[in-house]
């Protein structure tokens, strides 16, 4: 089978054409090829294929087999792979996701007629403790007290098509952040376990995050978790609904349409190498 590795803000996924190949099972070789020892590496697999409902559609799985609702990054870097590779002229292309439809805009160098950006539709951010979900009684989680591991913190729970915690903190680096991000993903609070975001507020329009990925461990980068981050410092007026999020991997431009109820996520998109296997 052929396959295509790309990366967007470090978040890097090995992505496979349906319309030319075909995968029986996508959850083991998501295990397999994302060994960074003994496969491919990568953060998970991507399958582009046809769709009923958009003009294409994306399923993603993370590194441990599990299947995710949505990956910003991966998107952006679908609709690269889409226009690039021929598939389609369309700049703006309507994505068909495990979390619904998602709005695709491409910005092309007129020159090399390839993507140099694209910016995401990422729909309405889901603040109610059912839709994320959360066991909680109340209808929104905002700087909920929470204990593991002897580590004490606020949660803010924000879905983006997908479940996230996000924690606000003055230094991001020096806690145990390999046994706090397993042991929250897995609480019981999260029926569907969580992402998380550990996030240092450098001004009301610069966020830096680090990130826990669901399925995946810490990822350089993680396209809804920047969008869960902004939405959650906006509730909790520590940041503009513009910002800028810092992540390993690169920068997030989120954008949160407070009139639309809509949030938007631009970045940039990066072919690796492409093979066999």
């Amino acid at each position: 089978m052929k396959f295509v590795k790309m990366q967007g803000a470090g978040n890097d996924y090995i992505y496979f054409n349906l319309f030319e190949e075909k995968i029986e099972s996508p959850a083991e070789l998501s295990r397999r090829v994302s060994d960074r020892h003994f496969g491919i590496g990568g953060d998970g697999i991507v399958l582009i294929g046809p769709s009923a409902e958009g003009d294409f559609s994306m399923r993603m799985f993370n590194a441990d087999g599990s299947e995710a609702e949505m990956c910003g990054n991966a998107s952006r870097c679908v609709g690269k792979y889409l226009y690039d590779r021929g598939l389609t002229r369309k700049k703006e292309i309507a994505l068909s996701t495990k979390s619904g439809i998602k709005r695709l805009l491409l910005e092309v160098d007129p020159v090399t007629d390839t993507v140099v950006r694209v910016n995401v539709n990422m729909g309405r951010p889901r603040l109610s403790a059912h839709e994320i979900p959360v066991a909680l009684s109340q209808s929104h989680v905002v700087r909920h007290p929470l204990e593991v591991e002897g580590y004490r913190a606020e949660i803010t729970c924000v879905s983006m098509g997908n479940p996230h915690a996000v924690i606000f903190q003055d230094d991001i680096e020096r806690f145990d952040f390999s046994a706090i991000g397993p042991a929250i993903e897995h609480h019981p609070l999260f029926p569907q376990r969580t992402n998380v975001e550990f996030v240092q507020v450098l001004d009301r329009q610069n966020l830096r995050m680090r990130v826990w990925e669901r399925g995946s461990g810490e990822t350089l980068a993680c396209g809804t978790g920047a969008c869960a981050t902004v939405v959650a410092g906006v509730l909790n007026n520590v940041c503009d609904a513009v910002a800028l999020v810092h992540v390993k991997g690169g920068d997030l431009l989120v954008e949160w349409d407070r009139s639309a109820d809509e949030v938007w996520l631009s970045g940039d998109a990066h072919f690796v190498f492409e093979g066999f296997v």
